[in-house]
């Protein structure tokens, strides 16, 4: 599988081709936005257990319910 490196402007124009681009395998993205990386899209690997992302979901929104959640500025200053 390929890695390509877009900005940000360029996969909104053409998200719809890179989706189905990485969900075919053909290519791994990278997303920048000024030099910062911002996210990656890929396919899911074909044993991955979406099971267990169900339930990390699940157990995402049960936190966010029960208020138990960060700011950036927490998380930001956890790992500076």
């Amino acid at each position: 599988m390929t890695t390509k490196i877009i900005g940000i402007k360029e996969f909104r124009a053409n998200i719809s081709r890179y989706a189905q681009e990485a969900q075919k395998g053909e290519a791994r993205y990278i997303i920048m936005n000024r030099n910062n990386p911002l996210f990656e899209l890929k396919p899911f690997d074909e044993d991955a257990d979406f099971e267990d992302i169900f339930t990390e979901i699940k157990k995402a929104e049960e936190d966010i319910t029960k208020g138990r959640i960060y700011t950036q500025e927490e998380i930001l200053a956890e790992f500076a």
